[in-house]
Parts: structure tokens; sequence; C-alpha cells
């Protein structure tokens, strides 16, 4: 059997835990857990792009010891991806926050979480 690297281990995960966090944000009524499911979805597309942005064999992005500027691009690590996904994580526990927010107060409201009986803005 051939290894399997790091890197396919982390986009299988990825792929499951986004898969997963879609079906619960598609198929449950109760808003808690449908916020569970978006922030599932959240982390296993987090999972994904750092699996993608992985470079075998690299090293962090500092010019030293072993690197060179001749050599740079080839043994360097790209930050990039690493920081739009820190960026991303900040900015998904913010909207997970606002919605658990708007989840109690509808809760308060309503004395309810089930989705079917909010019908307020159904068209």
């Amino acid at each position: 059997m051939e290894n399997i690297g790091l890197e396919n281990i982390a986009l299988f995960s990825g792929l499951i835990l986004s898969l997963v966090g879609l079906w619960g944000l598609l198929t449950q009524k109760n808003i808690i857990k449908m916020i569970v499911g978006f922030a599932l979805l959240d982390t296993g597309i987090h999972l994904i792009m750092i699996a993608v942005g992985y470079v075998k064999n690299s090293t962090a992005p500092i010019i030293g010891e072993g690197v060179t500027k001749a050599n740079a691009a080839d043994v360097i690590a790209d930050p990039i991806p690493q920081a739009l996904v820190l960026t991303a994580i900040v900015i998904g526990l913010g909207i997970t926050a606002l919605m658990l927010a708007y989840a109690v107060k509808m809760h308060q409201k309503k004395k309810s979480l089930d989705i079917n009986h909010y019908k307020d803005l159904k068209w």
C-alpha cells in the first residue's frame, strides 16, 4: 500500500467535514444544529485550503540558513494560504458568534429553536 501523505489526510478530512456541515446546514430544522453545521462546513473549508496550499519538503518563508535568494522560490512555503485561513478563522468565529446571539434573541421571542416556527419573513 502506498504511503498516504499528511496533505491527503487533511484534504480528505476537510472534504468529509465540509460535506457533513453542508448536510447539517441543509437538513436540520433546529437553529443551533444549523449553526453547528455552518461551523463544520467552515472548518472543513479551512482544512481544504491548508491542504491545497501545502508544499512537501518546504521550509518557513524566512531567508536564512540553507535558504538563499537564488533557491528561495523552490524551498520555502507560500505564506499566503496560511494567512488567508487565519483570517477566515477569525471571520468565521465572528459570524458564528453573531448567529448564536441571533438564535438566543429568536428563542427569547418565540420560545422555540425550530425553524418552522418562524414564518414572519416567508413569502
